[in-house]
């Protein structure tokens, strides 16, 4: 089974750091957020390779990992021009086995999730398209909570909702099945779930555990403050 890594965008909102790497390869307590990934995927023993669906600066890429890294296989899948998430799963898709499953993950995603779990779940829903992962929505700010006469009662810190889900970014997929949906350009969030969801053809993989998702600077060091003291 094959992973593919979404790896095109530029990372605008993590500048000056992607002005010469794409995003990928930002370091996460000095490790690219490749890296962490690849790591995690090998603790799936069916993942034998990985996809990166790349574009901005992604001879970068190709100069990290080259053709295996960590006993997996490396293939690179080159946007000319921008695809949208859909457009470029499916054209990383092309290079993936078309009978089986595949993993598809967003680049910039860290996760402790235990993928095999996700992954024997999906197998096991026989009309499923995607299995997408679902975590808490955290809120980014801090709430205030009022009564009906407006006094203020309590303040909490970038409270979690545990019955409010985001979508996580990780996904298995039936690769055949997937393949009929995507659009040849367009975000697979607007073009391709909307359709599957009428039909059910969508689950979830609900998780409470470690996800954090590296899109601004903030956020890295929140993710290098919060592994460090899970490592530590």
């Amino acid at each position: 089974m094959k992973a593919i890594i979404l790896s095109g965008g530029q990372g605008l909102r993590l500048r000056p750091l992607t002005d010469d790497k794409p995003k990928p390869l930002i370091p996460v307590n000095g490790r690219p957020i490749s890296e962490h990934q690849i790591e995690w995927l090998r603790k799936n023993p069916a993942i034998d390779g990985i996809v990166f669906a790349c574009g901005y600066r992604w001879e970068k890429l190709r100069d990290h990992f080259g053709k295996a890294y960590q006993g997996l296989s490396i293939d690179y899948s080159v946007e000319e021009e921008p695809l949208g998430t859909g457009g470029a799963i499916k054209k990383a898709l092309a290079r993936v086995e078309p009978e089986g499953s595949a993993v598809i993950l967003n680049g910039d995603v860290i996760t402790d999730l235990e993928l095999k779990r996700m992954a024997d779940w999906h197998s096991s829903t026989a009309q499923t398209t995607v299995t997408m992962l679902v975590v808490p929505y955290k809120s980014r700010f801090g709430v205030v909570y009022i009564d009906k006469l407006r006094t203020v009662r309590k303040f909490e810190e970038k409270p979690e909702f545990p019955d409010v889900w985001i979508n996580g970014g990780v996904y298995v997929a039936n690769v055949k099945r997937l393949m009929k949906y995507l659009p040849e350009k367009g975000d697979i969030e607007r073009e391709t779930f909307p359709k599957l969801v009428p039909y059910g053809e969508i689950t979830s993989f609900p998780y409470y555990g470690n996800w954090w998702y590296v899109d601004s600077m903030k956020d890295l060091q929140e993710v290098e403050v919060e592994l460090k003291a899970k490592q530590g």
